[in-house]
């Protein structure tokens, strides 16, 4: 990975950190909801929505633009209504999601992250790439998060405690 853009790395270690908050879930305390939060599998599912939406869709020309999972597009939208849908389906979606992502991801350059995502007219947006990328990354930390506070909620021991190993799989890298 040594050709990545630092911000995709980062992205790739954040994924890799909300993955570790989800080991040895089970489907039952994956859909157990502590109102007024979602449960930890709408919050997979929310984020797959987002990478899809910012990574798969919005780097489409406009006019060629689809969705590949318009289902997670309905179901986990910003605003969309809760539902306890299935962990492994979920999961199956994001992990295929995130798939389709990395192939423009791994791709990316700084000229890319600055350029404007375009509107359906092809027009320049107000929202640039990197901003997209880095909006996600936080992201994933704010529902890692609350995902960990969930599994405590839960009686869950042994979670993670902090950060990964960074200093390995994402070291900090100068512009």
């Amino acid at each position: 990975m040594p050709d990545l853009h630092p911000l995709v790395r980062q992205l790739l270690f954040t994924r890799s950190e909300f993955k570790r908050g989800l080991r040895g879930l089970t489907t039952a305390d994956a859909a157990q909801r502590f109102l007024p939060m979602n449960c930890i599998s709408w919050n997979i599912g929310h984020l797959a929505w987002q990478e899809q939406r910012y990574f798969i869709y919005y780097s489409q020309p406009p006019a060629e633009r689809r969705l590949p999972f318009p289902r997670i597009d309905a179901a986990f939208a910003y605003g969309a209504p809760a539902s306890t849908p299935p962990f492994i389906d979920v999961l199956s979606a994001w992990r295929r999601i995130t798939a389709l992502a990395d192939e423009w991801l791994h791709t990316v350059t700084t000229a890319d992250l600055q350029a404007p995502v375009l509107n359906k007219d092809g027009s320049p947006g107000k929202r640039m790439f990197g901003s997209l990328l880095q909006r996600t990354i936080y992201h994933y930390w704010f529902h890692t998060g609350e995902n960990a506070a969930i599994r405590q909620m839960l009686g869950h021991t042994r979670l993670p405690q902090f950060v990964g190993n960074i200093d390995e799989q994402a070291p900090y890298i100068p512009a």
